[in-house]
Parts: structure tokens; sequence; C-alpha cells
């Protein structure tokens, strides 16, 4: 058996096929009893996320086509369409693999952190279903132990490469504390939404949500417990906001320059921080003029996601280091559970032997057999009985010239042949 991790991801496959072979967390035991059944495998888990589909098993040399087989079939597909966009490794290719999507490395943003997450939960609903009894199960153990000491010694994970969470990691600098901040967050896209959640891991509990259409902005402030308003209504709440953020698809600015020095008035010129997202931009360029107003735009943001890009490129590299010592540290370990399984037998078979002996002594003993005669015969026999086959070995490695055996058949016993 092998380690096998097959799939694809954002890198080799569309948008359209990623979708076509997500395995939704709700059908997921399915799938894996599915898989696991056509491949004949003993341990399973996959990792569906928006850009990757993954499988990571323990298998032999014809999984990986038994794999493909199941997943076109349980996905209604062709061997031909998954096969164009699939890669597969194996042994410790697959365990350096696995190791480097956890990390973040093999991501679409470099370092995301969200990837450990769903690659633990993967691993959960496996180990639950106990499809995780061995060697597959180890290497999820070694790789989050990897995982953790990348966060942990490097900078991969610091510095915002996105735009919703440079922007609030802005908001931050300005902000000692946000949990007592309000931030107004003008639309209700996908950009927004995610700012809205980075705010709400930030601390930030006042979140006032306008849209164009009221139900939208509904369905997006009931996930974080925030309020929702139309833009016609920013007006009469924009003095509350210490932080407004805009993404809209409007062709003319939402927020103008009157508007924000009004609220400025209402605030006794409390500091208001600004970021405009949209092109076009959805705040005038001359509310940057105000005095207590930190307006920054997608340029700006765009600047600081490209030097910290550059910085999470060169803590890639330490977390490169890391992975390699992990993929080391597996291997020995590795070594280490496959010879206690063989030092484990070892002392079964002599104890069996000894057994034995000692049984056929005290048969001889209660015979009435003198007991020194008794004892010297159970060494002697003990004896050439666990050296027996270890012998006929020796001789037949010897006759072959494999010194080798005899040299660490000398190591292992402390054998000192000059003696």
């Amino acid at each position: 058996m092998t380690l096998l991790a097959l799939g694809i991801n954002h890198k080799t496959a569309s948008i359209e096929v990623r979708e076509r072979l997500a395995i939704a967390p709700a059908v997921m035991q399915d799938a894996l009893i599915a898989a696991r059944d056509s491949a004949g495998l003993n341990e399973i888990a996959i990792l569906s996320t928006c850009n990757r589909t993954e499988v990571y098993c323990s298998a032999n040399t014809q999984s990986t086509q038994e794999i493909l087989n199941w997943l076109a079939q349980y996905k209604s597909l062709s061997t031909a369409e998954i096969e164009q966009s699939m890669y597969s490794h194996t042994g410790l290719d697959a365990v350096q693999h696995m190791m480097r999507v956890a990390c973040g490395l093999d991501s679409l943003i470099l370092g995301e952190p969200q990837i450990l997450g769903q690659l633990k939960s993967s691993f959960a609903v496996s180990q639950q279903m106990n499809l995780l009894k061995g060697e597959l199960g180890q290497l999820f153990q070694q790789t989050f132990a990897v995982a953790k000491k990348v966060r942990t010694d490097t900078a991969i994970g610091e510095n915002p490469v996105s735009v919703a969470y440079a922007a609030v990691s802005l908001a931050q600098h300005i902000f000692s504390d946000l949990e007592d901040s309000t931030a107004l967050l003008i639309g209700a896209g996908e950009t927004i939404e995610l700012v809205a959640r980075h705010l709400k891991n930030a601390g930030v509990t006042n979140i006032i949500v306008a849209n164009r259409t009221l139900d939208k902005a509904q369905a997006l402030a009931a996930n974080f417990d925030a309020q929702a308003i139309l833009l016609g209504d920013i007006p009469d709440i924009l003095h509350r906001a210490d932080i407004v953020i805009a993404s809209t698809a409007s062709q003319l600015p939402i927020l103008g320059k009157g508007a924000v020095e009004s609220a400025l008035l209402k605030r006794k010129h409390q500091p208001m921080f600004m970021i405009d997202i949209a092109v076009p931009r959805d705040i005038e360029v001359q509310v940057k003029e105000l005095d207590d107003v930190y307006l920054y735009t997608v340029d700006d943001l765009h600047q600081v996601i490209q030097e910290n890009q550059q910085q999470r490129q060169e803590a890639a590299l330490d977390a490169e280091k890391i992975i390699i010592d992990g993929v080391d540290r597996y291997v020995l370990e590795r070594r280490s559970r496959d010879v206690v399984s063989t030092l484990t037998a070892l002392r079964m078979r002599t104890e069996q032997l000894r057994d034995e002996e000692v049984s056929s002594a005290l048969k001889n003993l209660a015979k009435g057999d003198n007991a020194e005669q008794v004892v010297i015969e159970l060494a002697r026999r003990l004896t050439n009985k666990v050296l027996h086959h270890p012998s006929i070995q020796l001789r037949k490695a010897s006759a072959q010239g494999r010194t080798d055996l005899t040299q660490l058949t000398e190591e292992l016993f402390q054998l000192d042949a000059d003696d």
C-alpha cells in the first residue's frame, strides 16, 4: 500500500469543471463510502472547496484509475474530461503535496488560512466514519503539526493580500479598538460580504449595510447581526459611522463631499475612515480634502497588497523548508512505527519458543528427572531454537557474498569477531 493524492485545483481546471466536481458537505459521507467501496481503499479522505477537489487515500498502484473511474461515474463526467485537469502524487510526493496544501502554499491566495480549517474538517468527517485507521491518519496529524509550525515560525499569514482583508487591516491601524466602532458598508456584493466577515472577526459588532435594494441588504445583514438600510438613508445615519467601506456597481458616486461634511459636524470632527473599493468610485474624490477624513481608494489597497504579497513570497521560502523537514520527520516516524511491528513479532516468536521449552521442562520435572539436567537441557534447546533460522539465513547470505548481513548481525548483537 502507498499514499496517494489526486484531484484538480484552480491551476489545472476551469471554474466550470471545479463546480461540476465539487462534493457538498451534505453528501460527503455517501461519497466517501462510494469511493472506498468502488476502489477498494483502506483509508480515504476528500477535500472539496471552491478551488479544489482532492482525494487522499492509502491505496495500491491500480487505485488511481479506479478512483478516476468512480469520480467520473459519481459526477456523470467522462474520464477524459477529468484526466485533462487531474494531477496525482504518490508516496512522499503525496506527503509533501498535502503539507503544502495545508500551509496555503498551493492556494489561489498564497498563505490563506482557511484551507487548513477545511482540511481539518475533511479529516474529522473521515475519522468519525473510521476511514483513517493507519498511515493516512498519521499523515494528517503530521500535516497539521507542520502547518501549525509554519503559522507560528513564519509571516506567511500576517500580511493581508485580499482587498477585503486589506481594508479591514487599514481600519485597525486607524482605530486602536475596533470593538467600539460602527461600520457602514455600502453595497451587498461578494466583496462587501468578505469585508463584513473580516470586520466581525476583528471584533466589530455594530455594522450597517446600505444597498439600492433593501431585501438584498437585509439578506446580507442577517448573516452578521447587522442593520439594513437603503442608499437613500445614508445621509441620516452617516454621522454614526466610524468606518465607511463602499463597493457597488454604480456609475455615479454614492457619497458626496457635502454629506460627509454634514456628518463630520454632527460627529464634532471625530475622524472617519473611508475606503472606496469601487470602480468607478462610490465616494467623491473631493471628500479626501476634508479634515478628519482618511480616504483610501482601491489603488491604495493594491499597493498594500502588492507589498504584502512580496512579504508572503519571502515567508513561503521559509515555509517550504519547514515542509521539507516535516516530510523527513514523517519518514523517520513511519520507519519507527514499522520497526515496532517487527520487534513485536520477534518478541512473540521468542516467547512462544520459551513457553514450549518451559512446558517440556516442567513435564520432565514432574516425571522425576534430575532438575539440574532439565535446566541445562532447557537452556540448550532454547538457544538452538532461537538461533536456528538466523543461522541458516546467515550461512545463505555468506555464500551469496552478502557481508552486509553479517556486519548487521554483529552490530545488532554487539559481537566482536576478535574476542
